[in-house]
C-alpha cells in the first residue's frame, strides 16, 4: 500500500479477487483507461491498479471470494468517460446489472460484474 497525501480519505485500498488474472488486468485496463502492474510474490502473482496519489488496490487471484449478489460494492473512478466505459465494461465481458442512472447530488453511476463475476459500480460527476 502507498502513502495516502489526504488522510481524510477512508478508504486506503481495495482488493479484487479475480479467478484469471490476466483477464482481469485487460478488464480493468481497458474499462479504467489505467495501467495494471502485474507483480510477482511469494504467495502468487497479482495485479496492482495504477493510482498515483489516489486510493490504490489489486487483483489477487482468490475464485472462492467472487460474488456477484452481495458484499463491498466498490464504486471505482470513470470521471467524465462512463458511457465510455460501461460500452468498454460489456466489449471485455462485463454485464451491466444497472444502467447509468443519477444519484442525487453526487453524479452518476452504474452497477456491473466485472470480467470475473465481481459486483462493481462505475462513477463519474457527470453523465458522460
Amino acid at each position: 500500500m502507498s502513502e495516502h497525501p489526504n488522510p481524510s480519505n477512508r478508504v486506503v485500498w481495495f482488493d479484487i479477487p479475480v479467478a484469471d488474472l490476466d483477464r482481469a488486468a485487460e478488464f480493468y485496463a481497458a474499462v479504467l483507461a489505467i495501467a495494471v502492474h502485474k507483480e510477482e510474490a511469494p504467495g502468487g502473482a497479482f495485479g496492482v491498479l495504477a493510482h498515483d496519489n489516489s486510493v490504490g488496490g489489486c487483483l489477487v487471484v482468490a475464485p472462492a471470494q467472487i460474488s456477484a449478489s452481495g458484499g463491498v460494492l466498490v464504486y471505482l473512478n470513470a470521471d467524465g468517460r462512463l458511457r465510455a466505459a460501461v460500452a468498454e465494461l460489456e466489449r471485455r465481458g462485463g454485464r451491466v446489472l444497472e444502467p447509468i442512472h443519477a444519484i442525487g447530488p453526487h453524479g452518476f453511476c452504474a452497477i456491473a460484474l466485472d470480467s470475473e463475476g465481481n459486483r462493481i459500480a462505475l462513477h463519474s460527476n457527470r453523465d458522460a
